[in-house]
């Protein structure tokens, strides 16, 4: 699934749209990623108590999830900061070409494109590219539901 963006921008801008009435997605998750010493983000969402789902190459050494934010530059007290335990990459992610850039993060308790109220995709690459290409989420949805029942106690 491929949408087109403007020139310029970042997948991670509202395009054609408008800010979200604040904590009116309480799915919504950002994740600070450190390898080594750098540093990058990315957005996912949770999709079940202590699983949130994200893109692939979001992965790193250390991932913090943080939920509840509206402005993730002020502290709020809705914010809830969780260390991830776990990076489940789909098992077929193929790093150069960005096929099957799916991955479950689990926590201790590549943004969605989310129509209606439903999340459609996941961003695979967009920022600083046209057009943006999305990971179909319902293409994935047994491997998420089988990965997360092995996981759960």
């Amino acid at each position: 699934m491929a949408f087109l963006l403007p020139p310029g921008a970042w997948a991670g801008e509202i395009i054609g749209g408008r800010e979200a009435k604040p904590h009116s997605r309480p799915y919504m998750a950002y994740l600070d990623i450190r390898r080594g010493d750098k540093r990058s983000y990315c957005g996912g969402f949770l999709v079940s108590e202590n699983f949130v789902l994200t893109a692939a190459h979001c992965n790193g050494d250390n991932i913090t999830v943080y939920l509840g934010a509206h402005n993730i530059q002020q502290q709020e007290q809705s914010q809830q900061k969780i260390s991830v335990r776990c990076q489940i990459p789909h098992p077929q992610y193929e790093r150069e070409t960005l096929n099957n850039d799916i991955m479950l993060l689990q926590g201790d308790s590549g943004g969605p494109l989310v129509c209606g109220e439903t999340a459609q995709g996941i961003v695979s690459w967009g920022p600083c590219r046209t057009p943006g290409v999305y990971t179909r989420v319902s293409t994935f949805i047994p491997w998420i539901r089988a990965t997360m029942r092995k996981l759960q106690p």
